[in-house]
């Protein structure tokens, strides 16, 4: 008989309990799935129902959830938080029939009380909403009929309800924690009811973000691939090359805003990819002081306009990743329509109409009238190429004759505060929107953004009327292309270019897409090569 020796059957035992105990080990979990993300600057705020700024929406678009959503394509709105909505025949109530199944990340139950609660807080004046207030149109009551139906009553019909109830800024929050931190200290708690639940936020450095495990309630907006992302931390930069240079690194995976030659950089490489998207809204432009000397002078204005070489600066600038704009509104809007011609850049001709108003030529070139120079001061921002617009603006107009006080305002705080401590003859701005009525805010004689300080009663009611057709496409583009031809007609603004936002990003990264405001990437539709 052969026998085995002792000490080898021992090391046969060991090695077979070995195994049967690596066999039965729990394997590893998996390695946590992280995209970090590179913003353009760092907001001074970021609670959507007070702040207005854009980069908010980037990553909190992912923690609320709204009533109703927009198909990324169509711009069709289809169920979110509510399953079914009515619209009474003379446009003054919204009754919306809510999901039964949701819950606020603290557990909190979505119901329409919390509707009302929400609604409540973005009008209360004392909470200061920059924008959701704006959005919510001629709101004046909010009923919950039942747990699970919310009325919505306004004074007026307000055609943009739906697109803004889509939108961040209204998304639902937890009554719960709104009463207990309220607006001083919400930022730096919130609580939605999306894909993704708010983390942890340090103001200028980053914003943390981790799936929500218990979201099943996804509206069909969403793709939602097999593994999702786990977490995703939002960077703030405040200079371009800082941000290009962390994405080539690998410190962060996506960036928006790209300037043009970094894009082109990047749309060549084998490691990154770019996507150019389309922002509805309004372009890129400045907004001349109507209140403001020189500026309130109609024919200098124009001829302000005509010695600007636009489509060059685009090109220069933007390469062939944007359109030249052709009025207050991006050709990608909602309502869009053939814009009145502006007057053809004409550096001649602008002198021509300066001298028949009595500017002479001075020292060192410098126009003057009745003896004072002309002399202007122009407001820019620091992103987005904007300050080489603004510097290609200033050298159009010093050729022109005029003396340029170039201001780069490195964020929207600043620049806010520039507007309004006054002063200034022209101001950069551009903001998003898939609804033309964010005109409203801009041209209309009390809008919160009518920076030109421009006041017409006719145009105030154009801008009323547009906002209350609800069931009439064709005449809210015709009414809309009436304010255009004011607009133009009367000089208020130098459009630049229909804004592109150019997005870089690693290729690992899979799936990237945008909402139908073209600003907000559907964060849990992401997911990374293996």
């Amino acid at each position: 008989m052969n026998k085995t020796p002792l000490r080898l059957s021992g090391l046969i035992m060991t090695a077979v309990l070995g195994a049967l105990a690596i066999g039965c080990a729990s394997p590893e979990p998996p390695a946590e799935r992280v995209i970090t993300y590179g913003l353009t600057l760092s907001p001074t705020g970021i609670d959507p129902h007070i702040n207005a700024s854009l980069e908010l929406g980037i990553p909190l678009s992912s923690v609320y959830d709204t009533l109703v959503f927009q198909d990324p394509e169509s711009g069709a709105f289809v169920p979110g938080l509510a399953e079914t909505w009515e619209i009474s025949e003379d446009g003054l109530e919204y009754t919306f029939s809510l999901r039964r199944d949701v819950r606020f990340h603290d557990g909190t139950p979505f119901n329409a009380q919390a509707v009302v609660a929400n609604l409540d807080y973005i009008l209360n004046p004392d909470n200061h909403s920059q924008r959701a207030a704006f959005m919510l149109g001629s709101l004046e009551e909010v009923t919950a009929v039942d747990d699970h139906t919310v009325r919505l009553r306004l004074a007026e019909p307000y055609a943009p309800l739906l697109d803004s109830l889509s939108q961040v800024y209204l998304g639902m929050a937890s009554p719960a924690a709104l009463d207990q931190w309220g607006p001083a200290e919400y930022q730096f708690h919130q609580v939605g009811t999306g894909p993704y639940r708010f983390v942890e936020y340090i103001p200028d450095d980053h914003l943390t973000l981790a799936r929500n495990q218990a979201y099943d309630w996804a509206p069909s907006i969403y793709k939602q691939p097999e593994a999702p992302i786990d977490s995703f931390v939002f960077k703030f930069y405040v200079d371009p090359a800082t941000r290009m240079l962390a994405l080539q690194a690998g410190q962060v995976d996506i960036i928006g805003e790209l300037p043009p030659r970094d894009a082109a950089r990047i749309d060549q490489s084998q490691e990154f990819d770019l996507i150019p998207v389309t922002i509805p809204g309004q372009p890129l432009q400045l907004m001349f002081n109507t209140r403001q000397p020189p500026t309130d002078d109609l024919q200098l204005r124009r001829s302000l306009i005509m010695s600007v070489d636009r489509r060059t600066i685009v090109r220069t600038v933007f390469g062939d990743y944007s359109p030249v704009a052709s009025g207050p509104l991006a050709a990608g809007t909602d309502g869009f329509g053939s814009d009145p011609a502006l007057p053809d850049y004409d550096v001649e001709q602008a002198l021509n109409i300066l001298a028949e108003a009595g500017w002479v030529a001075g020292d060192e070139g410098v126009l003057s009238r009745d003896g004072v120079p002309l002399e202007l001061k122009v407001v820019v921002p620091a992103w987005g190429s904007n300050p080489e617009v603004g510097q290609l603006i200033e050298a159009a107009w010093r050729n022109l004759g005029a003396r340029v006080e170039l201001t780069i305002a490195p964020g929207f705080g600043q620049l806010k505060e520039l507007q309004a401590a006054g002063g200034y003859n022209a101001i950069a701005y551009y903001t998003f929107g898939a609804d033309p009525d964010l005109l409203r805010s801009f041209f209309r004689s009390d809008g919160l953004y009518n920076w030109t300080g421009y006041e017409d009663p006719q145009l105030d009611l154009l801008l009323d009327r547009a906002s209350q057709v609800t069931d009439d496409p064709d005449e809210r583009r015709r009414l809309y292309g009436a304010v255009s031809e004011i607009v133009t007609d009367e000089a208020l603004i130098l459009p630049i270019r229909d804004y592109v936002d150019l997005v870089g990003f690693n290729r690992r990264v899979q799936g990237l897409h945008f909402g139908y405001q073209g600003w907000f990437p559907l964060l849990i539709d992401l997911s990374l090569a293996r």
